[in-house]
């Protein structure tokens, strides 16, 4: 269900467009999309026997884009290419929280109020009628909405053409770009998501300004203050009397504030991820925070909720420091490979750790145990690991690494 991947590199990739091969890289490409964008004709990826149907979408370019569902048609090598969604924790969401109706819209039902209405914790919904009774759906977390952007954008994917190419300008375009065609609570979701913009000294000035025109949607109007989406790299949190102030990076003369108890519970809640900053890994890690935001006064942003997701230095989110030493060799190796991603499931250990893309027609589970699983994951692996077969790879983090397939 997530859409195509934009950040992915697209070398191979062909397009069928009017009786013509077009690879994804011809510079008369845009041409072709052209006279084909909004009429009945689809493009056909290449990528098997017979091609697969995409549609033409508009951004500042022309986009060749996947059909809804149409993922897993695709070949595993395929930058269009998506698994099962019970392969992940996006398999749950699809149909209640994740709705996409038609090609190029994306609805997003979240758990979290996109307002907050003064003299209330919440917006309100309208009541139902007396004796109605509701079916209980689906709704995404902050988590779920970070994850969701972060596959779309195609940052928990890997090719070899990606090395060197990652870095804070590629992931506010591409985080921007993937939140185009989303909408929360009848809303666009690029009128109310801030991605820093990296920061340049002697930009400093100009930079600021785009970002107060972009946050000035914040500003409230007939008692209620729209909130926003800020998602960006944590540095740090500063605690003094007058409460904490977390700053984020690219934003140095901008934190977000929050009172000192709505941190404290956010680094309880997060303490594994905030402590694998300082983990004796040998392997880098960042750390994403997602911050709903409003403003406490002019100009002035204050933290409502927040959620924090563990990348790797590739920007490939992970479950755990666990995952990386995993991660890195993949990416040393030069190998095609997807992270799935929680999203809201209890327990990512019944998904495997990463799925290889470079080994076939069917994307190969890599499966990773440790010592420090809770009992219940440790169930969740196993049950999973069975279910794979004999010829299921599984590497105990303890233990060396074994030959990869």
């Amino acid at each position: 269900m997530a859409e195509d991947t934009p950040a992915a590199h697209r070398d191979g990739q062909r397009f069928a467009i009017r009786d013509r091969a077009w690879a994804a890289d011809d510079p008369d490409l845009q041409d072709a999309l052209a006279q084909v964008h909004e009429t009945a004709e689809r493009p056909r990826c290449l990528c098997v026997a017979g091609g697969v149907e995409m549609y033409v979408a508009r951004h500042r370019r022309y986009l060749v884009k996947r059909m809804p569902d149409s993922g897993r048609h695709h070949h595993p090598s395929c930058p269009s290419y998506e698994p099962d969604g019970a392969c992940s924790g996006l398999g749950d969401l699809v149909g209640d929280a994740v709705l996409e109706t038609e090609p190029g819209r994306i609805e997003l039902r979240v758990d979290f109020p996109w307002t907050r209405i003064h003299g209330r914790a919440i917006a309100p919904g309208e009541a139902g009628a007396p004796g109605d009774i509701s079916v209980p759906r689906r709704r995404m977390s902050l988590r779920a909405v970070l994850h969701y952007l972060f596959e779309r954008a195609g940052f928990n994917r890997w090719t070899p053409a990606m090395a060197g190419r990652r870095n804070q300008r590629v992931l506010h375009k591409y985080l921007m770009e993937a939140a185009m065609e989303i909408e929360v609570k009848g809303a666009p979701l690029t009128e109310r998501l801030y991605v820093p913009e990296p920061f340049s000294e002697p930009d400093k000035a100009g930079i600021a300004q785009r970002r107060r025109e972009k946050l000035a949607v914040l500003q409230p109007r007939d008692g209620s203050a729209p909130l926003a989406l800020v998602i960006g790299e944590f540095k740090a949190c500063h605690r003094d009397e007058q409460g904490s102030r977390v700053w984020i990076r690219h934003m140095p003369d901008a934190p977000l504030l929050l009172s000192t108890r709505t941190w404290d519970r956010l680094a309880r809640v997060h303490a594994p991820l905030l402590e694998a900053r300082d983990a004796d890994t040998g392997h880098r890690v960042r750390l994403i925070m997602a911050a709903l935001i409003h403003a406490r006064r002019e100009f002035t942003y204050e933290i409502d909720a927040a959620s924090l997701m563990l990348v790797s230095e590739q920007w490939i989110p992970v479950e755990g420091v666990h995952e990386l030493a995993l991660i890195d060799t993949l990416v040393a190796h030069q190998r095609r490979f997807l992270k799935p991603l929680r999203y809201d499931a209890q327990s990512a250990a019944a998904f495997a750790n990463v799925l290889l893309l470079d080994r076939g027609a069917q994307p190969v589970p890599l499966h990773l145990t440790s010592e420090f699983m809770a009992p219940k994951d440790r169930t969740l692996k196993e049950k999973a690991v069975r279910a794979g077969g004999s010829g299921v790879w599984l590497w105990h983090a303890g233990d060396p690494m074994p030959p990869l397939p």
